[in-house]
């Protein structure tokens, strides 16, 4: 199950950070890339062939509450 404590506060994260089962955001892999596409998700940031990663902030941004 998730603990949101494991999930990095800074830095960058890989897919399987992301999504179920191991990530906050429960969705598959496909609908995440779709989700990409869309414009639903943050774009990533490219490090190589097969390869991309996103800033942990821009993660934790979908699913933690806005603190006004």
């Amino acid at each position: 199950m998730f603990d949101e404590f494991e999930f990095p506060k800074t830095g960058f994260v890989r897919i399987k950070q992301i999504i179920a089962p191991w990530g906050p955001i429960p969705v598959s892999k496909s609908t995440w890339w779709q989700g990409v596409k869309d414009g639903r998700f943050p774009k990533g940031h490219k490090l190589g062939p097969g390869v991309t990663v996103w800033r942990a902030e821009e993660i934790r941004a979908l699913y933690e509450p806005v603190h006004e």
